[in-house]
């Protein structure tokens, strides 16, 4: 495996998913979770008490898991082709996260917890087309 490409990948798939959960969980659908949550009020940290730290370093996890697959599988280096791969890799982990979650938290309800799971495939889908691109710079078309 190619660590530069890694590392690179790696890099732009936290960024892209660092600030698409901003624009998505932050700022378009807050409301909606909010009302369709289950926890008490005052569950969700205020921005001044978020852990930044490991929000940053799970959203590199996150793009390290796309990219980590794309090149064990090669020849994902085009939009479409990573967005295709990211879309069934979010809806796989983000349905069987998210009805665990629901199956033993007391967080979402079920329908926050399906708009989840769509969220996590557009979101998904998204970065891994970035990362692919990312992947596919330099590589000769044939």
């Amino acid at each position: 495996m190619n660590i530069n490409k890694f590392l690179l990948g790696t890099l732009v798939g936290g960024i892209v998913y660092f600030f698409l959960g901003y624009l998505v969980y932050g700022v378009a659908m807050a409301d909606f979770f909010k009302n369709h949550s289950m926890s008490p009020a005052g569950t969700m940290k205020p921005m001044s008490d978020i852990i930044w730290w490991a929000l940053i370093l799970g959203n590199l996890a996150s793009g390290a898991l796309l990219t980590f697959i794309f090149l064990k599988l090669g020849n994902v280096n085009s939009f479409s082709k990573g967005a295709s791969m990211g879309a069934a890799i979010g809806f796989f982990t983000g349905l069987g996260m998210d009805l665990i979650r629901y199956a033993t938290e007391n967080g979402l309800n079920r329908r926050a917890t399906l708009v989840d799971v769509l969220l996590g495939v557009v979101m998904t889908a998204i970065t891994g087309g970035i990362i692919a691109v990312v992947l596919g710079m330099g590589t000769k078309k044939s």
